[in-house]
């Protein structure tokens, strides 16, 4: 007897939506994003013109999404693991002020740039450690604790710099941060490391895995023998080392450390990485679908600028697309058929008796 394609089951459901079964898997929610980007792209093309459609422009695109991009890669690991950090736009800009102060830049002068590069990082990994002990030990809700340092650090830049803007003098540096290689930036290099180490960290290392299931089921993680509040710790660490991180890739770009560096940097770092496919609620994460998304932001964000459009139909747009994306991923989510677990335990059957 054969089986319509109307009858319930999970071939049938398969055959009757096989395109939503399509792009309800990792694979297919890329395949959208590229499709965005696309689109963006020919429109580029249509309006603009060969200012749209040229080499330098490209390397404009990309340079505008690096920093944001390493921000939001520290983020998806952060979100993916069910949490939030409102506060790496602010250390961000904590992170140049620190580097550019004069004592370190004369003890830079009379060693190497290297020491900006690592007292950044370490500013940027202090704060983010603050963030996961406070979240992790001190049961404080990450969107509350993050919201506090983002005033903290603000303030501290603010205090350190006596709000003024502090000029990078340390020539070495800038001949770094500045230079290009092979005909790239070596700000897009830089992103391409973090995006490829990220990769490898989620996807491929214990670490990853123990993310993933925080973010799915922590009271089960624990349960496994996972440590999650220390994990909890490590995550929001990495994420203050990835604004670490941009905060030197700001330096390179601006030759300036300021206190209003990265500002909002956090809201768009966390709409690439919605975009981009990671479950708000933790559970899934992707470090490719957060590249395709910064990439989306900053294509348009570049199509609206080559077409003389305001900043504010910049904004209305950048919402529609978080909010088209959210929903898609709900519908999508919700159609998906339900696949039986291979590895799940039979059930327990209790043995019959005879009269």
């Amino acid at each position: 007897m054969s089986v319509s394609p109307t009858q319930t089951g999970d071939h049938a459901v398969t055959r009757k939506n096989p395109l939503a079964l399509l792009f309800s898997g990792s694979s297919g929610r890329s395949i959208g994003l590229v499709i965005a980007l696309l689109v963006l792209v020919l429109v580029g093309i249509i309006t603009a013109g060969d200012r749209f459609a040229n080499i330098g422009n490209v390397l404009v695109i990309l340079r505008l999404a690096s920093i944001i991009g390493v921000i939001s890669i520290g983020m998806t690991f952060v979100i993916t693991a069910g949490g939030i950090d409102l506060s790496v736009g602010s250390v961000l800009g904590l992170t140049s002020v620190v580097a550019t102060l004069s004592w370190v830049q004369a003890f830079a002068d009379q060693s190497s740039w290297i020491v900006m590069v690592l007292i950044a990082l370490l500013v940027g990994v202090a704060a983010g450690f603050v963030n996961g002990v406070v979240i992790a030990y001190g049961g404080v809700v990450a969107f509350i604790a993050t919201l506090a340092m983002l005033v903290a650090a603000r303030g501290l830049a603010e205090l350190l710099a006596n709000r003024n803007t502090q000029v990078l003098n340390v020539a070495s540096f800038k001949a770094v941060f500045t230079a290009n290689f092979l005909g790239i930036p070596v700000l897009i290099w830089i992103f391409a490391l973090v995006v490829a180490g990220g990769w490898f960290l989620l996807n491929r290392t214990t670490f990853g895995r123990r993310t993933i299931a925080v973010g799915g089921n922590a009271e089960a993680a624990r349960l496994a023998g996972i440590n999650v509040k220390r994990h909890t710790m490590y995550l929001y660490a990495l994420a203050g080392l990835t604004a670490g991180i941009a905060g030197v890739m700001m330096l390179g770009r601006t030759t300036a450390g300021t206190s209003t560096h990265g500002t909002l940097y956090e809201l768009d770092a966390i709409a690439a990485v919605v975009v981009g496919g990671t479950l708000l609620v933790g559970g899934r994460g992707t470090i490719m679908g957060t590249v395709l998304g910064v990439l989306i932001f900053s294509t348009l964000t570049n199509v609206f600028t080559q077409n003389n459009l305001s900043t504010s139909v910049q904004a209305i747009a950048k919402g529609a697309i978080i909010v088209i994306a959210v929903i898609l991923q709900q519908r999508l989510a919700n159609r998906a058929p339900k696949k039986k677990d291979p590895e799940a335990p039979a059930p327990v059957v209790a043995p019959s008796r005879r009269a």
